[in-house]
Formats: structure tokens, C-alpha cells, sequence
């Protein structure tokens, strides 16, 4: 059965907080989308509000305070961001279970590639590590990397950092590849998820569903998230 994982695309610290209380008891992890304004045009949590961090995010850096329902929450960082390896210490610090990196915004691939395998041993039992090929990228792109990645996110649609956008049916062709080469590779797929689309994304190999819209737009996260889970 594949995972269902909501995403949250959080304008503020309030929202992260309540969206995630929305789905604490029904689900063990959620992805939090951070852009930065730099790589995607929007900004999020804890970008959203200029030059100045959230105080919220420097106190879960100073460890003062944790992600919201951390007890019941696992996390997962999607890092739409342009220093996410510059500053990987600091987006491991936030306490998440998964980061996922961009090849758009990783700089040079091989270099990149030296980066994960720079990781420290300590970090990688605690922390998975994901990476996101946006469709600008051929998904060869990918390949090199898989030996070093816990997973690989393909991205629905090419206007990342935006929820609602339909599925661009060449990602299905990025999940087939995928998991031709690498079968035993976890494939999330993210944007354009949705109840229509689930079985086609399904049968082209996806093990994990990334919704965001989806559910928190449904009117009934809780029916929504159990037709997921009866459509896996």
C-alpha cells in the first residue's frame, strides 16, 4: 500500500502549527514545503516575513521548542531553497526525519553528489535524505545520485512551490524510469495529486502520495485521507 503524506505549504508559523494539528492523529508524517523566494518565487515559513527568520524557527534551532506536535508528527523538509547544502546543518537541526534537496538548486551535480557522500554517518542514521527532480531536469539527471538518496521525489508539474497545479503526465514517465533502474527505491510523486489521479500515478510505480490541496482543501481531510488509503 503506498504512503499518503500531506503536504503543507505554510504562510506562517500558524499555519504550519494549525494544519498540522489537523492531521496529527491521522497520519505519522507531513512534508513542509520552505521556500525561500530565491529558488521558487514564493516564500514560506520561516522566510515569510522578509529578511528577519521566524522566531518560532530560531527557538527550535536554539532547541527552546520543538515542530509543532513533534510527539505525534514526524517531518519532512522539502527545501525549495538555494542554501540547502550551504546551511544542511541548520535544516538538520530543525529536528525532521527527512530533507529533500532540489537538483535545481543544489549547484553542480557532481560536487553535490560528493556532498552526500560527505555526510556525516551520525547524521545519516537519524535524518533520511531525499531528492526532488523538478521537470527541467532529464531524469537521467537522477541516476547518479540514487546510490546516495533514501528516496527520490519526482515533481508532478514544473511550477514547483505552488499547491493545486494539475499532473504534467511526463512525471509518470520520470517514476517508470525510476523504478525500472532502481526498483528497490522509494518514488514519491508531488503536485497534481489527487483522487482523479491516484491510480494512474500508482500504476506507473509511486510508492508514496504527496497531496496538499488535495486534502486540506477538501472539507473532510479525514474521509479524503481515508479514500487515499482505500484507492493505495
Amino acid at each position: 500500500m503506498a504512503e499518503i503524506t500531506p503536504a503543507i505549504l505554510p504562510k506562517n508559523y500558524e499555519e504550519l502549527k494549525n494544519k498540522a494539528a489537523m492531521v496529527r492523529k491521522l497520519v505519522p508524517l507531513v512534508q513542509v514545503d520552505i521556500c525561500d523566494g530565491a529558488y521558487v518565487s514564493g516564500r514560506t515559513w520561516p522566510f515569510s516575513s522578509g529578511k528577519e527568520l521566524d522566531p518560532h524557527f530560531m527557538k527550535i534551532l536554539r532547541e527552546e521548542e520543538g515542530l509543532p506536535f513533534w510527539e505525534d508528527l514526524d517531518y519532512e523538509l522539502d527545501l525549495m531553497v538555494m542554501d540547502a547544502v550551504e546551511n544542511f546543518d541548520v535544516y538538520a537541526k530543525l529536528g525532521a526525519g527527512s530533507l529533500i534537496f532540489h537538483l535545481g538548486a543544489v549547484g553542480d551535480l557532481k560536487e553535490f553528489r560528493e556532498f552526500l557522500e560527505g555526510i556525516d554517518p551520525y547524521i545519516r542514521d537519524s535524518v533520511r535524505i531525499g531528492v526532488a527532480i523538478d521537470l527541467d531536469f532529464l531524469v537521467e539527471d537522477f541516476f547518479p545520485l540514487a546510490g546516495r538518496a533514501d528516496f527520490a521525489q519526482v515533481m508532478g508539474n514544473s511550477r514547483i512551490g505552488i499547491q493545486g497545479e494539475n499532473l504534467d503526465r511526463r512525471s509518470l514517465e520520470y517514476v517508470k524510469s525510476i523504478k525500472k533502474k532502481f526498483p528497490d527505491l522509494p518514488v514519491s510523486v508531488d503536485i497534481g495529486v489527487n483522487l482523479d489521479t491516484v491510480h494512474e500515478i500508482l500504476a506507473a510505480g509511486a510508492d508514496r502520495l504527496v497531496a496538499g490541496s488535495a486534502i486540506f482543501d477538501s472539507g473532510d481531510i479525514i474521509g479524503t485521507i481515508e479514500e487515499f488509503r482505500n484507492l493505495a
